[in-house]
């Protein structure tokens, strides 16, 4: 009863400024490049909207799509319904909030995710879906403001001080790799039922939180997309699973 309808290609392009973020994706895919060809390929079953208005929306469609997910890029309100999750991916925040506002997806997307409805929201994702964000560019950014944290814009430093670091994650007790560019820091987890699901060890502080789950809402510091460890968004498929009922072969 819930199925998602076929997506329909959109003839609308990327937004010149996603190309400036691609050249530092680039540079993690020059130095260590992704082998995925040891993911088992799942039946496919969920469709996933990644918001693509600019930042590493490619790397999430393509992890998605080798865990068996029908993803697609969102560029429109129209395709936004399409989705039984949404992928909010690592970029520019202040440029996602600029370009969702003249691409007229700013309500559509607080409507989505004010119903609690499944997101997951990578570094500047992070941002898109805080209450708080420290730091801001002059004239401040518009917030979907649901995900009860107060984050830190750019906290890990510049472009030059990006860095791939051991995430400690609770959902199975395990080490995994965490890609930081230009990465928000979670200053403070305000909400009671804000679960922390990842920390890394920096500085003084030996447990930040770099990963998060509010109800249907989850999110990072880091780009899981750029590793080859599809241990983040086999988690969020796992969430839509919950969400939607659905008997999908995860």
């Amino acid at each position: 009863a819930c199925q998602a309808e076929p997506h329909q290609p959109t003839n609308q392009p990327p937004h010149p400024t996603a190309r400036r973020f691609r050249s530092a994706v680039g540079i993690w895919y020059r130095d260590n490049r992704v082998d995925m060809s040891g993911v088992q390929q799942q039946q496919q079953q969920p469709s996933i909207g990644v918001l693509a208005l600019q930042g590493a929306f490619a790397e999430h469609v393509a992890m998605l799509k080798r865990l068996g997910a029908d993803a697609f890029e969102i560029r429109n309100p129209e395709e936004l319904v399409k989705a039984d999750g949404l992928v909010i991916p690592g970029g520019e925040s202040s440029t996602i909030s600029l370009v969702a506002e003249e691409w007229k997806l700013i309500e559509p997307l607080k409507k989505w995710v004010s119903e609690s409805r499944p997101v997951f929201g990578t570094c500047a994702g992070m941002i898109f879906l805080s209450k708080d964000a420290k730091n801001q560019k002059k004239n401040g950014q518009r917030l979907l403001g649901e995900l009860d944290i107060v984050v830190d814009r750019n906290h890990f430093g510049r472009q030059k001080f990006s860095f791939e670091g051991e995430v400690a994650c609770s959902i199975d007790k395990k080490k995994h790799s965490g890609i930081f560019i230009r990465a928000p820091g979670i200053l403070e987890v305000k909400g009671k039922d804000t679960e922390i699901l990842g920390t890394i060890e920096h500085g003084q502080n030996k447990a930040m939180p770099v990963a998060v789950r509010q109800g249907c809402l989850l999110a990072t510091s880091f780009h899981p997309e750029l590793t080859e460890d599809p241990i983040w968004h086999q988690y969020f498929l796992g969430m839509i699973k919950q969400f939607k009922g659905k008997q999908f072969s995860l």
